[in-house]
């Protein structure tokens, strides 16, 4: 049996003069909540969907209650889930009307032959699976993030929010839950629900990503972070150089990783990243700005 570690974040974008006390709160809440489940042999997979739910739950990022509307006023989801180290995955995209499409995604990987399903029919597997619904649209959501980095009209302002675990097996998984950029067209699909860029686990790492979607989708930012890694690169190296190549084209975020020896990374262009981990050791911590 090893020891277990987990990080977590509520996405990049985060604004300097901005007062973060909740969601600090929140998210060291979550990792406490976890570290004595994964201690009790909870696997990965189960710690990072339900520390998803609890943030998808609270209303604070934008993911889950907190989804920020499209253009045209619909709040269109995305999830996704990847397991190690044989690399199940599973996703819903644009999904309307039920309550954690993390849950769904799950699903997803557990009741269905596929990797991803979208819009109506995403909706449809939800429904038939029993989730629960959002009844009353739009007031159920809070829109958070309204204080993170609101880029100028026609750039891409965005909110994530995700999960990396190490089980006391050696298992690793990754969660990642959204609303997407604010304002987005309709149908828009970004990072967070397509294996590889916007989550990512296998034998050696688990990643999440947080920021310009598109951006992230065109370096497969979570995949190339493991793939430096299996090449020699430091889980550190590997995130910040993936990071770097995001910015060299344009796009700002971030992104979270954990390894099968329990390091962790969490490189970041944006002003700030909302986040908190769990090492080997048992430490928690939280941090918004520093590190």
């Amino acid at each position: 049996m090893g020891r277990p570690a987990l990080i977590l974040h509520g996405g990049a974008g985060a604004r300097r003069g901005v007062d973060y006390d909740r969601e600090i709160a929140h998210m060291r809440e979550v990792v406490e909540v976890m570290k004595p489940r994964l201690l009790d042999g909870l696997s990965a997979a189960d710690a990072a969907v339900e520390a998803v739910v609890m943030l998808e739950d609270s209303g604070l990022y934008v993911a889950g209650r907190g989804a920020s509307p499209n253009a045209a006023g619909a709040y269109e989801l995305d999830a996704s889930l990847m397991i190690g180290p044989d690399r199940r995955a599973g996703a819903v995209a644009a999904l309307q009307g039920f309550r954690n499409p993390i849950r769904v995604a799950r699903a997803v990987v557990e009741q269905t032959p596929h990797v991803m399903l979208a819009g109506e029919g995403a909706a449809l597997f939800a429904a038939e699976h029993g989730f629960e619904a959002i009844a009353d649209e739009p007031s159920w959501f809070t829109q958070a993030g309204q204080g993170d980095d609101n880029h100028p009209p026609g750039v891409l302002a965005h909110g994530t929010v995700g999960c990396c675990v190490l089980d006391v097996h050696g298992r690793l998984a990754a969660a990642t839950s959204t609303a997407g950029v604010f304002g987005k067209m309709s149908g828009r699909v970004g990072d967070t629900p397509i294996p590889g860029a916007g989550s990512w686990a296998d034998a050696r790492v688990a990643a999440s990503a947080t920021g310009q979607g598109e951006y992230f989708i065109r370096v497969a930012a979570c995949a190339q972070t493991a793939w430096r890694v299996a090449a020699g690169a430091s889980l550190t190296d590997a995130a910040r150089a993936v990071i770097d190549e995001v910015g060299a084209l344009g796009g700002d975020g971030g992104l979270i990783a954990l390894d099968a020896d329990g390091n962790i990374a969490d490189p970041y262009n944006s002003q700030g990243m909302k986040r908190a981990w769990l090492t080997v050791e048992g430490e928690v911590g939280v941090d918004v700005f520093g590190r």
